[in-house]
């Protein structure tokens, strides 16, 4: 019944408990048994059965402390129940030779007692070693994922809910980097303590690797919509790990990213059961790290949709379905005097896909390099085509990403192109590469140096989206730009807004005063044209003119007219 009673992947805690209890009734009344047996027919001399009372007695002394070595609560009481009838037998017959045999049988008892002891104490060390990470001390992975697969099991039999929490230390690297692994260690330990002490009377705590850390909750019988406590819950947990930390003279402060699921069966896909609270997690660190996210099916769908679009970008570099465009670029006669070059993605199965939901994509997977090397060759080779038919625009824009900028061939790769396609240089045609105010948070001396050396082989520089980011009148002093672009924001509501007006006039002035040339995008109506023709910008772009068009349209359009 015991056998048949036992599921490890389907009883809970308490469930556990009361058959552990049942078991260990069950082994202190058999071996109670087997002593009481013991004393009915050690007496007996018929047959010699006193003899086999004797070596039957010893032999389940040694079964007993072999069966039972994993628990000592259960090999000690049963042991000395065993034996000491046999050393009190011995010790009543009436020869030498019983005290003899009594006094053999309580040293066989602590030899017994002494195996078991030291068998039990290296098991548990090995079972501890297995089940535990060897820096904080928490659960390991592989015992989480065991535990999670009997989880599984019990939800789906007793029809419950528990609650995962996947916690991610914030710029944890950083602090690894800096003041060394020892530190870093350090702090995760501490960590790992301050979890425990606030969640290990309700939860499972574990460490999954790295500085990632993963809570799961005992059963619930809560609706699986009730996420109150789940996110009052991660509040607490972020608040213990927001306190200072003082290490080694150190005084550290770190957060953390969390992201929450409340799971059921239908939720839990085999080994993939962390995979919601993940998405979370990241969400969560996309939305600016030191927060709570829980896992819903709108999330789960844009992130189907995120890894879709990551799968398919490959494709589409390979096979060129990814096109570049050509927005024209007007003066204030209106008449077209340059173009920006842009991306446009147009998928089978995904449909049109905006530049906005795909180019991060590229730079976060770092497709950016590859994007960028294509884009630039392809807007290279038309400029050339269209010099060599003899229209020859003043000025062509290309985005570049701060990855490109940065990275160490690219100045090279941007020289062979000119050469390639430029092997004269062009008078009053200006090649400018577009950069984000994004450029004014990473490392100012790295980028100068990199523009310069761009503007030695005839690359100007514009700002875009002027206005909206990390602007700052001193950088424009330091970094060797041409141009700022203002953000068609700002553009968008000249109709409607005083401040909107004021903001841009301001940046024209000043961009006047330090030479640089204005360019607005997003231009849209013959207000908004009327206006910044007043203000002195210099160069439009917008709908109201025209959209991004295919290279054969704006060829037919603007070029081979």
């Amino acid at each position: 019944m015991l056998y048949k009673e036992f599921a490890t992947y389907r009883m809970d805690e308490n469930h556990l408990k009361k058959w552990y209890g049942k078991l260990t009734w069950f082994m202190y009344i058999i071996f109670s048994a087997w002593s009481l047996i013991f004393v009915m027919y050690v007496g007996y001399d018929q047959y010699h059965i006193h003899y086999i009372a004797i070596f039957t007695q010893l032999g389940a002394a040694v079964v007993a402390s072999t069966l039972l070595v994993s628990d000592k609560k259960l090999f000690v009481p049963i042991l000395v129940t065993l034996m000491l009838p046999l050393i009190v037998y011995f010790a009543f017959v009436d020869a030498w030779y019983g005290y003899v045999l009594s006094i053999f049988s309580l040293i066989f008892l602590f030899v017994l007692l002494y195996a078991s002891f030291n068998t039990n104490r290296l098991l548990q060390k090995n079972y501890s070693q297995a089940q535990h990470d060897i820096l904080t001390g928490l659960y390991n992975r592989r015992y989480f994922m065991e535990y999670m697969e009997s989880l599984h099991e019990r939800l789906a039999v007793n029809h419950k809910t528990a609650c995962l929490f996947l916690i991610d230390l914030d710029h944890f690297k950083t602090i690894n980097d800096s003041l060394g692994h020892e530190i870093g260690d350090k702090l995760l330990i501490e960590v790992s303590e301050r979890l425990k002490e606030y969640a290990e009377d309700t939860h499972i705590v574990a460490r999954l690797g790295g500085d990632e850390f993963i809570l799961i909750s005992k059963e619930l019988n809560e609706d699986v919509s009730k996420m109150d406590p789940a996110y009052s819950f991660s509040e607490g947990l972020l608040y213990v790990i927001r306190k200072p930390y003082s290490i080694d003279g150190h005084h550290l402060h770190i957060s953390a990213s969390i992201g929450v699921h409340q799971i059921d069966p239908s939720f839990l896909y085999s080994k993939n059961f962390i995979r919601e609270a993940d998405i979370a997690m990241y969400e969560a660190k996309v939305q600016g790290r030191d927060g709570v996210i829980i896992f819903n099916q709108d999330l789960a769908q844009r992130v189907e949709r995120h890894l879709l679009i990551e799968q398919k970008l490959h494709y589409a570099l390979k096979e060129n379905i990814i096109e570049v465009f050509y927005q024209p670029q007007f003066d204030k006669d209106e008449q077209v005097i340059g173009c920006e070059s842009l991306i446009r993605w147009n998928d089978d199965q995904l449909g049109e896909v905006e530049p906005e939901e795909f180019i991060p994509i590229i730079e976060n997977t770092g497709l950016i390099l590859e994007v960028g090397s294509y884009v630039l060759k392809e807007t290279f080779e038309s400029i050339n085509r269209w010099n060599a038919k003899g229209k020859k625009l003043e000025s062509i824009s290309v985005n570049v990403s701060m990855r490109q900028l940065l990275c160490e061939t690219f100045v090279n790769e941007v020289e062979r192109l000119i050469k390639i396609y430029f092997p004269k240089k062009e008078s009053e045609q200006k090649i400018v590469f577009e950069i984000t105010e994004h450029v004014f948070s990473e490392d100012m001396k790295k980028v100068v140096s990199m523009m310069n050396r761009l503007k030695n082989i005839g690359i100007s520089f514009s700002i875009d989206d002027f206005g909206t980011g990390y602007s700052s009148l001193n950088y424009l002093k330091v970094l060797p730009i041409d141009e700022v672009k203002i953000d068609r924001t700002f553009v968008a509501r000249l109709d409607d807004s005083k401040d909107d007006k004021k903001m841009i006039s301001t940046i024209i002035s000043i961009a006047k005063n330090l030479d640089l040339n204005i360019v607005a995008e997003g231009v849209e109506t013959f207000q908004q044209l009327i206006f910044l023709t007043k203000i002195e910008c210099d160069v439009f772009q917008g709908f109201y003119f025209e959209e991004a068009l295919s290279k054969k349209a704006f060829e037919e359009k603007y070029i081979f007219t």
